[in-house]
């Protein structure tokens, strides 16, 4: 029974929080719903981390879905480049559904909260099939599952704002769904296959054909507006402020990122390297996409007042970085972009939820509102500046790996100019972070303001400081990590070749 269990793993993670969505509906209460959400997330992770094993040893895991062979049948796939992010996304999932409960109740009606519980589900549902599938379609319904579960969420929040902010996060996503969609057509009409690895074969002959061509073009500029990268990103400041603060913990930590991910392996394992680098000029569009997204999101950082919205366009910057690894096309700037779409992961969850637990206090997260915060809720403080801290880039935290490795795979090829990008997005980084610890530890209360008392409840804390934790153990001993998402990256590189 067990040996069947452990061949069932990649389909268990695809369909355990896809049948316990509707639990949570028929449940139709807060805590049984939390309960149902917050068990499946940790099984679902648990099966992720014996995944990630398994990939380490075996390189790879297929599953065919009802028996039906390749290219035939739909086909789960598990490598070590998916193994990484399907780790990410329900880790994230995991120590979310900890701290969701407090969080949602605080800002949400208690009878409302079990929809969030299952639209939250769904959303897992639909990251974790476009991270394991194998079929180009279905990777297209799973984009599809996830980006209307968050569009529902993102409209829960509790200001009338976020039904503005779902509504145009709607019609962009729904833009990039399209385009993502017209290029995988374009390219069934030229393969006859939707299976991945097939399409790859079947490329071969007809790769430099105009129709192979604009459906790369499609499929980047559709799964870039999902990353939200520059100057694609509209939709992604509002969703992220006006969103229920658990929302945007999961969201912030894992949607763009597996979007990157898709078109990482579109782009790699689909289309190759030699045409999209090579023969068509994709790595230098994308290279002055991100470093204008560094330093325009970093800029617009700067000026803004709600300190969720701050995070939002911090987002903006943080994408450019990964993007930037992954556009220099070789095994050191694909290494530098994995390493850091997870710690940017870990690091945007650990702030998002420090941010949640001072609105879960003070109904309010302006720079003005939490003015002295850290002497009355010193540990949510706290988190918020080593989270801060490796967002920077400081040396011993996450932030710092992940920029380290950037700025070597950018010295190797002698790209100096995008390394002082990088440095000057690092410095601007330390001025809007500075702002907001400035406000929590160096000023006092407006008069009149409310004065908070205490701090957020344990489990509020307890997944945050994981999160914080988390960034200081890969800052100290990020060897393991850069070793993990290296061996991903060289596999990466001999499919795409």
């Amino acid at each position: 029974m067990i040996v069947q269990l452990f061949h069932q793993m990649p389909v268990l993670v695809v369909i355990l929080p896809l049948m316990a969505a509707p639990l949570c509906v028929i449940a139709h209460r807060a805590l049984p719903a939390w309960l149902i959400h917050t068990a499946v997330s940790w099984v679902v992770f648990g099966i992720s981390f014996l995944l990630f094993v398994e990939t380490r040893v075996a390189g790879r895991v297929v599953y065919a879905l009802g028996g039906w062979a390749p290219p035939f049948g739909i086909e789960l796939v598990i490598d070590r480049f998916s193994a990484i992010v399907l780790l990410l996304v329900t880790g994230m999932s995991a120590l979310t559904s900890l701290y969701a409960r407090a969080s949602i109740a605080a800002e949400l009606p208690r009878e409302r909260a079990y929809l969030v519980y299952a639209a939250m589900l769904l959303c897992l549902c639909g990251l974790v099939g476009m991270t394991v599938t194998g079929d180009a379609f279905n990777l297209f319904v799973f984009l599809e599952v996830s980006s209307l579960a968050s569009y529902s969420l993102i409209a829960m929040g509790p200001s009338r704002r976020a039904l503005l902010s779902s509504f145009q996060y709607l019609i962009m996503g729904t833009v990039g769904g399209t385009f993502l969609l017209i290029g995988i057509g374009f390219l069934y009409v030229m393969t006859g296959t939707l299976n991945m690895a097939d399409i790859a074969q079947r490329l071969q002959g007809v790769a430099h054909t105009h129709t192979v061509e604009a459906g790369l073009a499609f499929i980047v500029v559709g799964l870039s507006l999902k990353a939200a990268l520059f100057p694609l990103h509209a939709w992604l400041p509002n969703a992220y402020t006006y969103a229920p603060s658990s929302v945007s913990v999961f969201i912030a930590a894992t949607s763009t990122k597996v979007a990157v991910y898709a078109l990482i392996r579109f782009v790699f394992t689909v289309f190759g390297a030699d045409l999209a680098f090579d023969s068509l000029p994709l790595g230098d569009v994308l290279i002055v996409l991100s470093v204008a997204a560094m330093l325009s999101g970093s800029l617009a950082a700067i000026f803004q007042t709600d300190v969720k919205r701050l995070l939002a366009w911090s987002s903006v910057a943080q994408m450019g970085y990964i993007v930037l690894g992954f556009a220099l096309a070789t095994g050191a700037g694909l290494t530098a972009a994995l390493t850091h779409m997870v710690n940017h992961g870990l690091i945007k969850g650990a702030l998002f939820m420090a941010v949640g637990a001072m609105f879960w206090r003070m109904q309010a997260c302006s720079i003005n509102d939490i003015a002295g915060l850290g002497k009355r809720m010193p540990w949510t403080c706290a988190a918020f500046v080593v989270g801060g801290l490796s967002l920077i880039g400081f040396p011993g935290t996450a932030g710092f790996i992940s920029k380290w490795v950037l700025l070597q795979a950018l010295m190797v090829d002698h790209h100096w100019l995008l390394a002082a990008a990088i440095l000057v997005s690092s410095l601007l980084a330390v001025i809007y972070i500075g702002r907001v610890v400035e406000s929590l530890y160096f000023r006092e209360p407006a008069e009149g303001r409310k004065v908070a008392r205490g701090e957020a409840p344990a489990l509020m804390l307890v997944a945050t400081w994981t999160l914080v934790a988390l960034n200081i153990a890969v800052g100290l001993f990020g060897a393991a990590e850069v070793d993990a998402t290296r061996q991903a990256a060289m596999s990466l590189l001999g499919v795409g070749q």
